[in-house]
């Protein structure tokens, strides 16, 4: 549990709360050695740094109510673990989810409030879990209290290595690749083995684990859904290269040094996990259940294009900005692309309305609508290259001409003729340099790459996602209109 803040009468999580809960004993590894502290290791302070101000935001007293609402018992918590059960609930609470994607861009794809929407909707589907497992169901509905009134930040790791592709999860070479059940007993089961992709995992008090992708009938020992401190005994995490370590500086990269989220394989070396953290045991069909047959999987996805939305919001402001450095901006051409790029921000936005005008009711609670989430990802996964593409069209060399780094400023030869060639009709020459240095951060560097793969694949390949779009549609409806169209228009011969 975290400690808490009291502001008024309502106790609230605090940045400097979260950032206690961090130090914590975890096993973390990057670069060939084992991690004391991520809080203040340079490959990833600023990163939990940013996730501290999330909860220093709304424990902000001007934004305790927008941000966050009453727990039972008092204390509030985000808005991020509300269960709505109304249109104006939902609406609430994603004005709330978009404050937080603002603080960072939308470049915190796995900020808090993405893991606690997917718990969030498997609880409100708790009853397709005790269909068949009643224990595991009341083990999820408590497990959510729990982590709910702590305002914890949850990881989670759902897919397997990758492996051979080519064959079965269990039927893998590697011994003890995919993490699966080795052992069980009074007390739980023990599990050894691997999953991806934990990202914020190092800034996460509770990893989810579970399996997202399909299951066969004697891959019974991959099939289960529990939770575990990062702590845990046994969980290692091993880290991707650390674009924030590896940046110069906040001035040449100044998104990657705040807002690189981190990526892990999380492998678990016989994990004791608990019965009342083990919410599926040993059952394929549940395992797809739990995401898909209640609102989890939609919920999760739903919080994943709010926070596109803004990605794509602060991507708009990089580009018109770029047209208007290099005096670009009242081109014909130029303002056509603006006006494409402005267009397909704004379908992305109208999307996320759709999804919430378009929601029902399932049985207590309001849920978006189920083919909009679908349909908006589909079309987001080929948005987002498209978008950063044009973006790159309209800067030219503007991003390619920058200085090497801040210290070029420190040689007085430099930092002249840097000031001669870096002209701009809106701008002074540093301003210049400084914006398009985060502009290339955005859609070009290292940073810009991970991002651009993880919009492309955080859903599942587009096989996926279109093969979601398919089972959702309502293709009845279609060919009733069609019938009935044909009928009036085209009388049948004879």
């Amino acid at each position: 549990m975290n400690v808490t803040t009291r502001i008024g009468t309502a106790t609230v999580k605090t940045g400097a709360d979260h950032l206690a809960s961090l130090r914590d004993g975890r096993t973390v590894f990057i670069d060939g050695e084992q991690v004391a502290d991520v809080t203040t290791h340079p490959a990833f302070r600023n990163a939990c740094a940013a996730a501290a101000a999330l909860y220093d935001f709304q424990a902000q007293p001007e934004n305790l109510e927008r941000m966050t609402f009453a727990e039972p018992g008092g204390r509030r918590v985000s808005r991020a673990w509300q269960m709505p059960t109304s249109h104006a609930e939902l609406v609430e609470r994603r004005k709330a989810l978009v404050a937080w994607a603002e603080l960072s861009g939308g470049f915190l794809g796995r900020s808090p409030d993405h893991v606690a929407s997917a718990l969030a909707g498997q609880v409100m589907g708790a009853d397709v879990i005790a269909r068949q497992d009643e224990r595991g169901a009341r083990a999820l509905q408590d497990y959510f209290a729990q982590v709910r009134a702590a305002d914890d930040f949850l990881t989670y790791v759902i897919i397997n290595p990758q492996a051979d592709r080519s064959k079965d999860w269990g039927q893998q070479q590697g011994q003890d690749l995919v993490a699966a059940i080795v052992d069980e007993d009074a007390g739980g089961l023990t599990i050894r083995g691997a999953k991806m992709l934990g990202t914020s995992s190092i800034m996460a008090n509770e990893v989810f684990v579970a399996s997202l992708q399909p299951l066969k009938p004697g891959e019974e020992n991959l099939a289960f859904a529990c939770a575990l401190p990062m702590n845990a005994k046994g969980v290692q995490v091993f880290s991707r290269k650390s674009y924030e370590a590896h940046a110069v500086s906040a001035f040449d990269n100044p998104l990657s040094t705040h807002f690189d989220e981190n990526d892990a394989v999380i492998y678990f070396d016989d994990v004791k996990v608990p019965w009342d953290r083990v919410f599926t045991h040993r059952n394929t069909d549940l395992c797809r259940a739990q995401f898909h047959d209640t609102p989890g999987h939609i919920f999760q996805n739903y919080q994943a294009q709010i926070r596109l939305s803004v990605k794509l919001r602060f991507l708009l402001g990089v580009a018109r900005r770029i047209a208007e450095t290099i005096g670009t901006i009242n081109m014909p051409p130029v303002r056509d692309l603006l006006g494409k790029l402005s267009s397909q921000t704004s379908v992305v936005q109208a999307m996320v309305y759709g999804m919430e005008a378009a929601g029902a009711m399932r049985g207590p609670y309001f849920v978006p609508d189920r083919h909009l989430v679908y349909a908006a990802q589909v079309h987001t996964q080929e948005l987002y290259g498209q978008f950063v593409a044009t973006i790159r069209e309209l800067a030219g060399g503007s991003l390619i001409m920058l200085p090497s780094s801040l210290r070029d400023y420190g040689n007085a030869t430099m930092a002249e003729v840097i000031r001669k060639v870096q002209v701009s009709p809106v701008m002074a020459p540093d301003e210049r340099v400084r914006f398009l240095k985060l502009a290339w951060d955005a859609v070009g560097s290292e940073f810009a790459s991970r991002h651009l793969q993880y919009e492309m694949f955080y859903a599942g390949a587009q096989f996926v996602t279109r093969g979601h779009a398919f089972r959702t549609t309502d293709w009845s409806g279609a060919s009733d209109l069609l019938d009935a169209v044909m009928g009036r228009a085209s009388p049948p011969l004879g």
